[in-house]
């Protein structure tokens, strides 16, 4: 730290200084590191989470699975991920964002190498299960951290980076298990693939530890405002100083509730949430967890087409999830969603009523369409509402709140969609499945919450931390 930086120096008098620092800095010296190891739990989520559907077809084939068991493999990791949501909410709020950065961590790279050796059914189940647990934590924990760092300007197109994340690493997954598609690796391929999530959950858990610190807003809250200069200091490169006779004050007793975010305060806005993060995961798990064999469908039957099917059309969400970043603040979290909803519906349509009729390239570009207009829509922004929508002493309960109702929509995906393709085909899923995005556009349309320029009240947080 030069001299010259700290001779600024930073009065803190209560949580709403610290706050105010943060949202009106133009960025820390390293907060572009930062906020990519931030989210790089969620790089390791997402791989984890598309990786086995790399190696389903060998999976099925070496341990016998009905439908149904395959159903409960792809499953299971949502179930966990439920579960470890919605408590993960609780702690990220309760014991603060790094402690559980670490854990949630740790439980993805035990899970991993669990998973790529399990022997049989069962014990794979239980390695899944602990790995949706660890994907659970991480979401409401990454990106209320990421909304406490970035300045008020950057902090809804930052949050929205979590969507390209999500598509680098399922573009990765093919990237991962391609080498060893060619080398021969035949049945064991699913292993390799889900084996292979440990290396950069590892990576990520020292980058953690060697370069992140407490979300200052969450510890002005929690801690003191002592401990919030502490971490100013550190991160932005100045010199604060702290009014002794406000410390106590500022660190004021948490009782923490599920119920608060249900509270007439923030009752609308969580049931548009739970809506939007339901349905976009509902779209996206029946046609994006399924683009392997999707690929095989369109482009030919044998395995290589999978990956690389996958590989192309997850561009397009990475494409999307880039124009939401850019777009976030000029337009607005609500309207995305809608724009996204709407171009999701009209792939949907058009690839029922043209059926056999398309050609492979129509087909094709449909396809890119749904997966752009999600990643730009509903997929990136039901998690950004969420994490944008609540004061930092519930932030992590909210935020948790939308990965649960994500689950749910996965846990949906995952099982109604082999009923459906099984039952009626794909065409005709096809256009059942637009019930989904149609119920989340109504929703937006009718609920007309925006938390993007809307600062929320200070006094918001008083009251919920004073009980009043």
């Amino acid at each position: 730290m030069t001299s010259s930086d700290m001779q600024a120096s930073v009065v803190l008098r209560s949580p709403k200084d610290v706050r105010n620092f943060i949202n009106t800095q133009p960025q820390a010296r390293n907060s572009i590191l930062i906020v990519l190891i931030a989210l790089g739990g969620v790089f390791v989520d997402a791989y984890d989470f598309t990786s086995l559907g790399i190696g389903v077809v060998q999976l099925k084939s070496q341990f016998h699975l009905s439908p149904f068991e395959v159903g409960s493999v792809t499953a299971m990791m949502a179930f966990g991920a439920f579960i470890g949501a919605l408590w993960g909410g609780y702690f990220t709020d309760k014991a603060g964002r790094f402690k559980m950065f670490l854990l949630d961590l740790i439980f993805l790279v035990v899970a991993a190498i669990g998973a790529a050796l399990s022997v049989n059914l069962l014990m794979l189940l239980a390695f899944r299960f602990l790995m949706g647990l660890g994907v659970g934590l991480d979401f409401p924990v990454a990106l209320s951290f990421i909304a406490e760092f970035v300045n008020e300007r950057r902090k809804g197109g930052s949050v929205n980076l979590w969507q390209v994340m999500w598509y680098v690493a399922a573009s990765c997954t093919g990237l991962v298990v391609l080498p060893f598609y060619l080398a021969g690796a035949g049945t064991d391929l699913w292993r390799v693939a889900v084996g292979f999530g440990a290396v950069p959950a590892f990576i990520i858990l020292l980058l953690r530890t060697k370069y992140m610190n407490e979300s200052a807003q969450w510890a002005a809250h929690n801690v003191g405002l002592e401990e919030a200069g502490r971490i100013i200091e550190r991160t932005y490169g100045v010199s604060v100083r702290v009014i002794k006779d406000t410390i106590k004050s500022s660190t004021p007793a948490q009782n923490l509730h599920f119920r608060e975010i249900f509270t007439s305060k923030y009752f609308t806005r969580t049931v548009l949430i739970s809506i939007i993060c339901a349905t976009q995961s509902m779209e996206y798990f029946a046609i994006g967890f399924n683009l392997p064999a999707i690929s095989s469908k369109i482009f030919g039957s044998d395995f290589i087409f999978a990956i690389l099917g996958a590989i192309v059309f997850n561009i397009a969400g990475i494409l999307g999830g880039a124009a939401g970043v850019k777009m976030t603040w000029a337009v607005g979290v609500r309207r995305m969603a809608i724009i996204g909803y709407s171009m999701v519906i009209v792939a949907l349509v058009l690839l029922y009523l043209g059926g056999h009729n398309l050609s492979l390239t129509e087909t094709a570009l449909l396809i890119g369409l749904f997966i752009f207009g999600h990643s730009f829509g509903p997929g990136a922004q039901g998690m950004t509402m969420a994490t944008l929508s609540y004061p930092t002493t519930i932030r992590g309960i909210g935020t948790g709140w939308g990965q649960s109702m994500v689950r749910v929509g996965s846990i949906m995906g995952f099982y109604f969609f082999p009923i459906l393709v099984a039952a009626i085909g794909l065409r005709s899923m096809m256009l059942v499945l637009v019930l989904a995005p149609l119920l989340g556009l109504i929703s937006a349309l009718l609920i007309k919450w925006e938390p993007i320029g809307q600062s929320l009240d200070i006094t918001e947080e008083i009251s919920l931390s004073t009980g009043d």
